[in-house]
């Protein structure tokens, strides 16, 4: 890969007192005052409501927006500082329905940053075999040709997920990939990206509003409510806190927080 794609410091992403305001207009603040530190090979899970916040902290992470107040950095860099294309092929980004290009066979949406970085074909296609096997679609013959449309909604996730790991990038932000799927899908999808991530030891950031989903991928809970962090904690000690937001998550899994294990 193009060096210059590489991210190689240690603290992956820290958030300095970070506010983004549409418009910059305090009263339609998006997030306020977000410090947050992400070290290496952590996988961060941001937990909250519908319009807590969480999609903007990811693309508060690669650029996608500036901070209203505040900076964000990135392997020690502020994003400002970052040419942006540098930054974003040099992290992962997995979205819901995976977002490939329609007109793409399989194979060409995973080798798409390999093919922006020059990569020559012979280890560009050495690099799809290998992505497509480590998400569980094996055979080339059988899915490299196809189309997107071609494939069920968990195959789409799992090229997703191969497209943004391709390029090796250290930083992998997933927002929500597996909430549209059928249940049975989305359990397979949760288990196997679980042995993924630990597996890679990649730096994850993973959005969901599903506190079941957030206690078996995380190693780190971070919970939003109305655009500040209002809880952190491991998933053994995040059922244990005494907060209304933690008890709200909470009473979906018949959890009372905060009383004794």
């Amino acid at each position: 890969m193009n060096k210059k794609t590489v991210l190689t410091a240690t603290n992956t992403i820290e958030f300095r007192n970070v506010s983004y305001h549409i418009n910059d207009i305090p009263s339609r603040g998006i997030v306020s005052g977000i410090s947050l530190e992400i070290p290496y090979g952590e996988t961060l899970v941001l937990l909250g409501r519908s319009g807590s916040g969480k999609t903007t902290l990811l693309k508060l992470m690669n650029g996608l927006l500036v901070p209203t107040k505040g900076e964000v950095l990135v392997q020690g860099r502020s994003t400002t500082a970052w040419d942006p294309i540098r930054l974003r092929r040099g992290i992962g980004y997995v979205i819901q329905e995976a977002g490939l290009f329609p007109h793409f066979t399989v194979a060409e949406n995973v080798a798409l940053v390999p093919t922006l970085e020059n990569w020559d074909a012979a280890r560009t296609a050495a690099r799809v075999d290998e992505m497509l096997q480590l998400v569980g679609l094996d055979s080339r013959a059988e899915f490299a040709s196809r189309r997107p449309r071609e494939l069920s909604g968990g195959q789409r996730q799992r090229v997703g997920v191969a497209r943004a790991l391709a390029a090796d990038p250290p930083i992998l932000l997933m927002d929500e990939p597996f909430s549209a799927l059928d249940p049975v899908t989305r359990a397979e999808l949760q288990r196997e990206f679980s042995a993924l991530a630990r597996r890679l030891g990649k730096t994850i950031v993973f959005v969901t509003h599903d506190l079941r989903e957030a206690l078996l991928l995380a190693s780190r809970i971070v919970l939003l409510e109305s655009g500040r962090i209002v809880a952190s904690a491991t998933p053994q000690e995040f059922l244990h806190l005494d907060h209304p937001e933690v008890r709200a998550f909470a009473s979906s899994l018949g959890v009372t927080p905060g009383a004794p294990s």
